[in-house]
């Protein structure tokens, strides 16, 4: 686990997000294949996670086995009387928690993707005790000492530019983690942070909880009128799998849901489907998340205060891109403004759709899309049902694989007989131009109980060179519903997108070219990693991508030219929606924040704020706060939700440095994307490295010509 990770980001290892309600049990017995979750990984490629001899049982004695192991490294290091040095100091740091990171991964990947049986208890058992132990690291005196030591001797030290980075990275996160409090201070720390760690956990499982749970059952297929045909195929076997065989079920998940209120015509259903979503974590019962919530953000206030910051915003921000909260706000704002504008004159057109069919009602935020899309039938002749067909997942993973090899040069290789954590994960090797061995990449892209929704990447091995080279392992995770046996999964046009943004975050740890894990792949600031999965997007959409690859599942032929015409003339279509449902997440998580210590009722705290800032009444949030596992499942977003539009200032001016050249694929400004952001990691500056590519800082008008905000 990198070191931001572990002192930065969040308590909880990984994405802990749990499912079940604790429940008073005997401990678990250790198993005989404990070992397996502490030794090296055996095998090809330097070694595989041996996810055939992971039993959760050995979850807790694992992980206490690791953290001795570790504090006794840590303990020598002190202990050391030599003189510190980089060497003896700060490599060490990153040689002591070997063992940690192999636990951490091989328990993280059940925290949100294996999440049965006794795991979401076992969870919660650790979530505390992880907290005190990284604590115990950062306010451990003599160990910052030596560390203080080694930076206040960075420049005389002849150190490389890399080493002194590290070196700073080390010396700002234990500073920003309180180890230079006092005694008394280092004590309230730890009682917030344990007392956090056991709340965020319980708020990400009542959301996971509120979507295995709650789900809306069709009886007659006449109410299913509108959606595609499968779609009702995906809806049977979602009721078959909860023994409500000739019924139909939609899950509560966006990837349910979105398209179920895009299609249906059925506007009671729709506001059913929607009302379930929306209200995850807000229904007054057991697993209502507003008491949590309320006293997640007092916590916070108190940990900044006792850490010299105004508010946990500030404390946040403070390494970011951003800086401060201010100039992340100032972004937001210019956005905003003609966010509204488009929003209101897109709602307008399609209150008068629903008049002129002799609809006597008001468009609600259920009826949203649905009517956007009639309105983008109506404006650019595009009904994306049209589109859905050619998208077959297994194609369009050829399409993510061929545009990683004109870019970057990497060829990816099916690989089989690894051993494996679900029967629906698959395995390629990477390799480079030359034919030599980059990395793994792991792909699980099905929904199934007990693993979190959503999309994400991870990193189950980090790119380094220090003591050996080692190569990075890395994943995919989705939530893409099964097909029918024999049949191809076509998934929606913005999962096809999203499957590139996440894809983009694997490349990053692919093509991590860093000495040290802690400074390699995605682990760089926030606000910037987003940028390399942003930019991925982009080639989404190309003709290139789309006449190879968008096959239509029955012919085989590729999406008509016309139809991608009329795809990118309809471009930033809806773009005022998809902006202002993402950036009111964005500001009220910011203004959560910077709210200092008064006690907040966040359903008030929702409905006032978005009242002041002119919300449009027919969207809401894209997360309410009382599902927002970005912010509230653990410290990884908190504050930081506007990371996506930073990044994304970024990435549309990036954008324009191929649209300048050759166009998508110019060689030359791929190399230099790949030489200068997507190798680095957080050897260098952010900011500086986006300099180096782009020759000077960023220019936020290409964001606003991206979404189509500047002519």
């Amino acid at each position: 686990m990198s070191l931001r990770n572990r002192l930065t980001l969040g308590l909880v290892p990984i994405l802990a997000l749990a499912s079940t309600p604790l429940r008073p049990e005997q401990p678990l017995q250790p198993s005989n294949t404990l070992q397996a979750l502490l030794a090296p990984w055996k095998g090809p490629f330097g070694g595989v996670p041996p996810w055939d001899q992971v039993k959760p049982a050995d979850f807790i004695p694992a992980f206490t086995a690791a953290m001795d192991e570790e504090r006794m490294r840590i303990q020598a290091i002190v202990a050391n009387p030599e003189a510190p040095t980089f060497e003896n100091t700060i490599v060490a740091m990153e040689k002591a928690s070997r063992v940690f990171d192999r636990v951490n991964v091989l328990t993280g990947v059940h925290f949100s993707t294996l999440k049965v049986g006794d795991v979401p208890r076992i969870e919660a058992e650790l979530s505390p005790k992880l907290a005190s132990f990284f604590d115990e690291i950062t306010q451990n005196a003599g160990l910052f000492k030596r560390i203080e030591a080694v930076y206040a001797s960075r420049d005389k030290a002849g150190l490389t530019p890399e080493q002194k980075r590290l070196t700073w990275l080390y010396y700002t996160n234990f500073v920003h983690s309180g180890a230079r409090l006092t005694p008394d201070q280092k004590k309230a720390i730890q009682g917030i942070n344990q007392e956090l760690a056991t709340l965020t956990t319980r708020f990400s499982q009542n959301v996971l909880e509120e979507e295995n749970k709650l789900f809306t059952v069709v009886d007659t297929e006449v109410e299913l009128a509108g959606l595609p045909a499968d779609y009702r195929a995906s809806a049977a076997r979602a009721a078959e799998a909860r023994g409500l065989k000739g019924k139909w079920v939609i899950a509560n998940t966006r990837s349910t849901m979105e398209p179920f209120l895009q299609y249906s015509e059925n506007r009671a259903l729709r506001e059913k489907v929607w009302r379930t979503y929306v209200n995850r974590g807000d229904n007054g019962d057991a697993r209502d998340n507003k008491a949590n919530i309320t006293r997640i953000l007092q916590l916070r206030f108190q940990r900044a205060q006792l850490l010299g910051f105004a508010t946990y915003a500030h404390w946040s921000v403070e390494q970011s891109m951003a800086g401060t909260p201010d100039k992340a706000v100032a972004l937001m704002e210019a956005v905003w403004k003609p966010a509204v504008a488009q929003v209101r004159a897109d709602v307008a057109e399609m209150q008068a759709i629903i008049d002129k069919e002799g609809g006597h009602f008001k468009l609600a935020p259920w009826d949203y899309r649905f009517y956007a899309e009639k309105l983008r039938k109506a404006k650019y002749d595009l009904d994306l049902k049209e589109v859905q067909p050619y998208m077959q997942l297994d194609k369009l993973r050829e399409g993510m694989f061929w545009a990683a090899g004109q870019c970057y040069g990497l060829t990816f290789t099916p690989v089989t007989g690894l051993p494996l954590q679900h029967p629906d994960v698959k395995v390629w090797e990477v390799k480079d131009a030359k034919g030599a061995h980059v990395a793994l990449w792991y792909f699980d892209p099905f929904a199934r109980g007990g693993k979190a929704s959503g999309a994400w990447m991870n990193e189950y091995r980090t790119q380094q060179r220090y003591d050996g080279e080692v190569t990075p392992i890395v994943s995919n995770n989705s939530n893409f519903t099964k097909g029918a046996e024999g049949e191809p999964v076509l998934i929606s046009f913005e999962d096809a997108r999203t499957m590139f943004h996440e894809f983009g975050h694997a490349l990053h740890g692919m093509l991590s070219n860093a000495t040290y894990p802690s400074l390699a792949g995605t682990n760089t600031a926030r606000d910037f990693v987003e940028f390399p999965s942003q930019i991925n997007e982009h080639f989404f959409l190309t003709p290139e991508i789309l006449n190879r690859f968008a096959l239509h599942y029955k012919t085989g032929k590729p999406i008509p030219q016309e139809l991608v015409a009329r795809i990118k003339k309809a471009a930033t279509f809806n773009e005022g929606f998809v902006t202002m449902e993402y950036l009111a997440s964005a500001v009220i998580d910011m203004k959560l924040h910077m709210a200092g210590g008064q006690v907040i009722d966040p359903a008030k705290f929702e409905r006032e704020e978005l009242a002041k800032l002119g919300m449009p009444e027919e969207i809401v949030m894209r997360h309410r706060p009382t599902q927002f596992n970005h912010i509230f499942s653990g410290d990884g977003y908190a504050a930081g939700y506007y990371a996506y539009l930073w990044s994304d200032a970024l990435t549309a001016d990036a954008w324009e440095a191929f649209l300048e050249g050759k166009g998508a694929w110019d060689p030359a400004v791929a190399a230099r994307l790949k030489a200068k952001i997507l190798s680095v990691g957080n050897t260098v500056d952010p900011v500086e490295a986006f300099r180096s590519f782009r020759g000077r800082d960023v220019n936020t008008d290409a964001l606003m010509r991206k979404r189509g905000f500047l002519k």
